[in-house]
């Protein structure tokens, strides 16, 4: 392997695993922090990538996908949250689990039915089209745009899990819920938010993906797997965990894909197998 080749596969591991952050950072502190398993996660980001790509077919207008389409998918997420999953809170983890993977049924058919089994993808503007020079290695420059949005993203969403009002009632469910309650917090109302600004980067990375990958009706299976590895990896409700996990999923895939073709996923279920193996809950867990 070249250095050139070797660089272009690094920095592609890491635009893939920061991409990846957006969809598992969201399906891990949901689970830490409410105790669902949203099996439905990887549907938001399939119905993102679906969305965003109606609304630049219909507009031209790729900032309006990248802004609508996941303003669309938080909004059904609040739907959801406080129509269902809100119900099953206190429960058992299976309950939410069954409830989630139903809906993420559902989802799949209403795909199905509104945009049929072909593959689509989102067709980018002429100026995120070509390659640019980065010191000698040529590098798609919407890949470098994905690698640059998506790490601005992943820093606000630390800022508001860190410094924010909103974020220290999150960081101590991570912990304890009854003390959160006892100083007053409405803590449902907490998790309502929390549910919403995960189903929106859920689909903000189904924008994201859409564009560099095919979008189909069977992507939100390879997502939440991907995700739930990630989780495995880095840790359960850890935030830091989802973003090294994210990147050594991302940094597994581009380098297994160029030393054995075909087998880059091979690659990851190694990894998820020994961190399972030498460290049972993940790198970073918090819970």
């Amino acid at each position: 392997m070249t250095l050139s080749s070797f660089l272009t596969n690094l920095l592609y591991g890491i635009t893939i695993g920061s991409a990846y952050t957006l969809i598992a950072s969201g399906l891990s502190i949901v689970f830490g922090v409410m105790g669902v398993l949203n099996f439905a996660h990887g549907s938001f980001v399939m119905l993102g990538a679906y969305t965003g790509m109606t609304i630049m077919n219909l507009t031209g207008n790729f900032w309006l996908s990248l802004t609508l389409a996941p303003l669309a998918i938080a909004l059904l997420g609040g739907i959801v949250e406080k129509s269902m999953v809100s119900r099953l809170y206190g429960k058992d983890i299976p309950s939410t689990l069954f409830l989630t993977f139903g809906l993420s049924m559902v989802f799949s058919n209403a795909v199905l039915l509104i945009w049929g089994g072909s593959h689509y993808s989102i067709q980018l503007p002429a100026y995120f089209k070509g390659f640019i020079n980065l010191g000698g290695i040529y590098y798609p420059k919407f890949r470098l745009f994905v690698l640059i949005f998506s790490c601005v993203l992943v820093a606000v969403l630390w800022l508001f899990l860190s410094r924010s009002r909103w974020g220290l009632p999150i960081r101590a469910g991570l912990f304890d819920l009854e003390t959160v309650e006892a100083f007053g917090i409405d803590i449902y109302k907490v998790f309502s938010v929390l549910f919403i600004i995960c189903s929106g980067l859920a689909a903000v990375a189904g924008v994201i993906i859409g564009s560099m990958r095919s979008i189909n009706p069977m992507m939100d299976l390879d997502l939440i797997t991907i995700a739930l590895i990630v989780i495995v990896i880095g840790g359960l409700g850890s935030f830091k965990g989802a973003l090294v996990g994210s990147l050594v999923l991302g940094l597994a895939e581009a380098f297994g894909a160029q030393a054995m073709p075909g087998f880059a996923k091979f690659t990851t279920w190694v990894i998820m197998a020994l961190v399972l193996l030498l460290r049972p809950k993940g790198l970073f867990s918090e819970r």
